[in-house]
C-alpha cells in the first residue's frame, strides 16, 4: 500500500481546478427521472442480475443514489459473497468492477470491504502484464479489463507502476482495436483510468513523474480524439452500448477537445429515445448508461463518503425474476444458420418460435446435429458468451473468437439478446481481432 502524501496548499488549489465535467446540462433533470425507470427496472429484475454480475448494477445505482438502504445492503452482500467464493476464477476486470461497486461509498456499517480484494487485484493485474510480455502484447483478458484494473487500483490505493501504465496505454496499440476498428468503450475506460492516474500524480506533486505525466496527458488527448472520431450523426459515440462510457470519458477530459466538437445534449436526447424503444434490455447495458445520464462517472467513486440512499420505490424481488428476452409467440419462423471455419462451411435451416434469440437457433441446430453444430457458452455480465464451436475454443493469446453475424453484418448485441427474424441468415464465424 502506498504511503499517503500530504498535499501542499498550492497542489490542493491546482487539483481543485482540474475539470471533471464539461456539460452539466447533459444530466437528466429530476423532473424527467421517470425516463430512467426502464433502466432501473432492468437492473433490478433481470435474470442476469446474479452473483458477480450484480457488481455493474450495484456500482451504477450507488452512483445514481437510487437504492434504498435495504436494497443497497442486499446487493452489496450478494456481490461480496460471489466475489469471495469465486475470486480465484474471476478475471481481473470482474474483480476490479466488484471493488469499484463494493467500495463506491460507505454502507451502513461504515466498514471497507476492499483491502484484501485490492491485494488480489494487484496480483491479477501483474499476471495480465506477464502474459503480455510472453504473448506478443496480448493480455489474459483485454484492454477494457486492464483499464478497469488500473482505475480500481488507482482509486483504492493499490500498487501499480506509473511508467508501466504510461507504456501499456500508448495510443495505436492493437488492443484498442477490434477488426481494425477503434473500440470506443475500451478507449473510454482507458481515459478514465489515465485521468485517475494523472490526478494522483498531481496530488503528490512528484516531479520525478513529469515525463510519465506528459505521456499520460498525450495518451489521453489522443484517445479522446479517437472517441470523437467515432461520433455518429445521431449523436451516439460508437454505438448505443459504448455511448455511456464514452460520455463519462468526455466529461472528465474537457480540456482535450473544443466545445463544438461534441453536442452532449444531442447525445443525451438520443440515448433517452433509445431507452424508450427498449434498447437496454441487458442489465450491464443499463448499468453502463445510467451514470452518465446522472452526470456521474466512475471517478466519482468515493470510498470515504457515506452512501446516498433514495426511496424504496424499486423493490428487489426474491421471486424468479422476469426474463430479459422478448415474449415468445406460438408461431414458428425459419432461419438459416451457418458455422464458418476458414474455408469450411456447415449450413442448416432450423425452425424456432417467433421471438427467439440467436442462442435459441444455435441450441436447435445442435439438437438436430451435434457433430456439426456443437458449441459451448459461458455466462458473462452481458449474458451468454460463445467460447467454442465444434470443439474449437476462443483464445486471447491468439486473438481468436467466435464472431456473430446476421445477414452478413456483425452484431452489436450478444447471442442471448439478438432477436432473430424470418429468413435471417445467421452465422458463427471463427475470426481474429
Amino acid at each position: 500500500m502506498r504511503q499517503s502524501h500530504q498535499l501542499p496548499l498550492m497542489g490542493l488549489l491546482l487539483f481543485s481546478l482540474i475539470p471533471r465535467q464539461q456539460c452539466e446540462i447533459c444530466e437528466v433533470s429530476k423532473e424527467n427521472y421517470t425516463a430512467l425507470n426502464p433502466l432501473i427496472s432492468t437492473m433490478i429484475n433481470s435474470k442476469y442480475n446474479k452473483g458477480i454480475q450484480a457488481a455493474n448494477v450495484l456500482l451504477s445505482l450507488r452512483l445514481g443514489g437510487f437504492l434504498s438502504q435495504s436494497q443497497d445492503q442486499q446487493l452489496t452482500e450478494k456481490v461480496l459473497l460471489a466475489t469471495r467464493s469465486t475470486e480465484p476464477s474471476l478475471t481481473s476486470g470482474q474483480l476490479a468492477l466488484a471493488i469499484l461497486a463494493v467500495g463506491a461509498c460507505k454502507g451502513p456499517d461504515g466498514i471497507s470491504n476492499t483491502f484484501e480484494l485490492v491485494r488480489n487485484l494487484e496480483n491479477k493485474f501483474q499476471a495480465e502484464i506477464k502474459n503480455m510480455e510472453e504473448h506478443d502484447g496480448n493480455p489474459l483478458t483485454n484492454y477494457y479489463q486492464l483499464s478497469l484494473d488500473v482505475l480500481a487500483l488507482c482509486l483504492f490505493s493499490g500498487k501499480y507502476s506509473i511508467p508501466e501504465v504510461a507504456e501499456i496505454f500508448k495510443p495505436g496499440n492493437k488492443n484498442y482495436y477490434f477488426h481494425e476498428q477503434f473500440s470506443v468503450d475500451t478507449g473510454a475506460m482507458a481515459v478514465l483510468a489515465l485521468t485517475c492516474v494523472k490526478e494522483n500524480i498531481t496530488r503528490r506533486q512528484n516531479q520525478t513523474d513529469s515525463k510519465d505525466t506528459e505521456n499520460i496527458v498525450n495518451h489521453t488527448r489522443s484517445l479522446v480524439n479517437e472517441i470523437l472520431s467515432q461520433k455518429t450523426e445521431n449523436g451516439l459515440l460508437g454505438n448505443i452500448y459504448s455511448t455511456g462510457e464514452a460520455m463519462q470519458a468526455l466529461f472528465v477530459s474537457p480540456t482535450y477537445y473544443n466545445k463544438n466538437q461534441w453536442d452532449c445534449q444531442k447525445t443525451r436526447d438520443r440515448v433517452l429515445a433509445e431507452i424508450s424503444q427498449g434498447a437496454f434490455r441487458m442489465p450491464t447495458a443499463a448499468a453502463q448508461i445510467l451514470p452518465a445520464l446522472m452526470g456521474k462517472t466512475y471517478l466519482d467513486v468515493n470510498k470515504d463518503s457515506s452512501c446516498v440512499y433514495g426511496s424504496d420505490s424499486f423493490n428487489i424481488s426474491t421471486q424468479e425474476p422476469v426474463s430479459v428476452t422478448p415474449a415468445v409467440s406460438p408461431s414458428e419462423i425459419e432461419v438459416y444458420y451457418s458455422v464458418v471455419i476458414n474455408n469450411q462451411i456447415d449450413n442448416t435451416t432450423v425452425s424456432v418460435p417467433n421471438g427467439s434469440v440467436f442462442l435459441d437457433v444455435m441450441e436447435q441446430a445442435q439438437k438436430e446435429n451435434a457433430t456439426r453444430f456443437s458449441f459451448t457458452a459461458e455466462e458473462s455480465s452481458w449474458g451468454p458468451y460463445i467460447t467454442s464451436v465444434q470443439g474449437i475454443k476462443a483464445n486471447t493469446n491468439d486473438r481468436t473468437y467466435w464472431e456473430l453475424l446476421s445477414n452478413g453484418e456483425p452484431l452489436s448485441q450478444g447471442v442471448g439478446s439478438y432477436v432473430v427474424h424470418q429468413k435471417d441468415h445467421l452465422e458463427v464465424r471463427w475470426s481474429t481481432y
